[in-house]
């Protein structure tokens, strides 16, 4: 039966890398995934060996003689605290998205357009990496790369041109993404996990993430496409008078969350709810002013008479969320049944270089979803708090997916807004984001063992 369910998730898999070959949506095979995988658990509950205590993270060797009824008990528990854990980062993420939006709803981002003032496609390209690497560490790497991708969209009128850009923002998002707890799902997911404190991750990951983004960049402004001039289109944008206003409270509140768990040791989540709390409640304010003086003023009745709330959740991307769901459940069904635990035990047998693991790690995250990668891997490891091994993991399953298009959150957001061609990128783009990811961890490992 464990059989059975690696074949199911394997499956599931081709469907979500397949994504648009097959021209189904990733939620499609990751849901069917998880709910198939927990059901082959469920039917074969009796013919499995081994039960892993995910609370714990210890085997329970005597699961082989629990009654019927208790084995069930078991899998329900173990399915109850994977959906815990997951809703955590799901809740985390749908508040994180939502900040955005209401930034977004108020034409905030406008503020970060004004910088672009120059028609050089080497200085763009700097300007737009920078913004990358710091803004992916404050919103997160599939929201700036989301941001930056539709900034680039009113700048830049040919697409052959924008694409180069877009596929080294995805560099730099990646990059900037991995020395932040907030800036990365899988950053996200150890955090919470208490796998990696704030201080230590930013203290051990920020060079190498930067060593990782500016080589490339490097490397990628002495090719003639980022040569020369290029045509930038008139932003002929309507301004908020409270645009500014909400781009630095928005952030601001994001960036309070790492402080509220360290002061009350509550989950991110937590935080981030109290976060768009307060942005809501100002969003809100700055709305119903428009409402009151509507005869006045001279923004839109339709924009005057919505809610900000209400218009940035029905723009949060619901099919990302859904699809995290599916893949991170499906890998808790792995967990369960002890696969990844063992898994773990032949890789150390196979590579007792936790460096070359890593490595490997970053590689895979290329071609496996860095979600449940790392996801994998906390069931799979038994180390500390702060341990060396979370913080390469960090970064290699944050910046490996860049290799790939489809290894990432922010690649595959790329991939959907400009249509780029998987075989485009592997030739183009994917040679630079090895060598950006070689130097970090190189740099990751020099700092480790002689400076820090």
């Amino acid at each position: 039966m464990e059989l059975l369910v690696i074949i199911v998730f394997v499956i599931g898999y081709l469907g979500i890398t397949l994504e648009h070959n097959i021209k189904l949506d990733k939620l499609i095979p990751a849901l069917a995934m998880m709910a198939i995988c927990w059901a082959i658990v469920a039917l074969g509950i009796d013919s499995f060996t081994n039960w892993f205590d995910s609370a714990n993270h210890t085997l329970i060797d005597v699961f082989s003689e629990l009654s019927h009824k208790e084995k069930m008990h078991l899998a329900e528990e173990t399915l109850l605290h994977h959906l815990g854990k997951t809703a955590e980062i799901l809740v985390f993420l749908l508040g994180a998205m939502t900040i955005v939006e209401i930034i977004d709803y108020f034409n905030g981002f406008s503020t970060i357009k004004g910088y672009v003032k120059t028609t050089s496609k080497k200085k763009i390209l700097w300007i737009f990496s920078i913004l990358a690497f710091f803004l992916s560490a404050i919103i997160d790497n599939l929201t700036a790369t989301i941001v930056l991708i539709s900034i680039l969209q009113k700048i830049i009128k040919k697409r052959d041109e924008r694409i180069w850009f877009v596929g080294l923002i995805i560099i730099a998002a990646n990059s900037g993404g991995a020395f932040s707890p907030i800036g990365d799902v899988t950053t996200t997911m150890l955090w919470i996990a208490d796998k990696v404190t704030v201080f230590d991750l930013i203290k051990y990951l920020i060079i190498p993430s930067l060593m990782c983004m500016v080589v490339p960049f490097l490397i990628a402004s002495k090719f003639s496409i980022f040569k020369g001039e290029l045509e930038v289109t008139e932003i002929n944008e309507e301004s908020s008078p409270h645009g500014n206003k909400m781009l630095f409270l928005g952030l601001g509140s994001i960036l309070f969350v790492p402080f509220f768990k360290v002061i009350t040791h509550l989950p991110p989540y937590v935080g981030m709810m109290l976060s768009l709390a307060f942005v809501a409640t100002i969003a809100e304010i700055l709305s119903n002013k428009k409402i009151n003086i509507s005869n006045v003023d001279s923004e839109s009745d339709a924009v005057a008479h919505h809610s900000p709330v209400h218009h940035s959740l029905s723009k949060i991307e619901l099919p990302s969320i859904l699809f995290f769901l599916g893949i991170l459940l499906a890998v808790g069904a792995l967990e369960s049944l002890g696969i990844l635990f063992n898994f773990a035990g032949y890789l150390t047998e196979l590579f007792p270089n936790t460096d070359v693991l890593m490595i490997l790690f970053g590689f895979l995250s290329a071609v496996i979803d860095n979600v449940p990668l790392v996801a994998a891997s906390m069931g799979m490891f038994p180390n500390l708090l702060d341990d060396p091994l979370w913080h390469g993991l960090a970064f290699s399953a944050g910046t490996g997916g860049s290799m790939l298009i489809i290894g990432s959150a922010a690649g595959v957001v790329a991939m959907g807004m400009e249509k780029i061609d998987f075989f485009w990128y592997l030739k183009k783009v994917a040679i630079l984001a090895l060598i950006g990811f070689l130097s970090g961890y190189g740099t990751f490992m020099l700092l480790r063992d002689f400076v820090l």
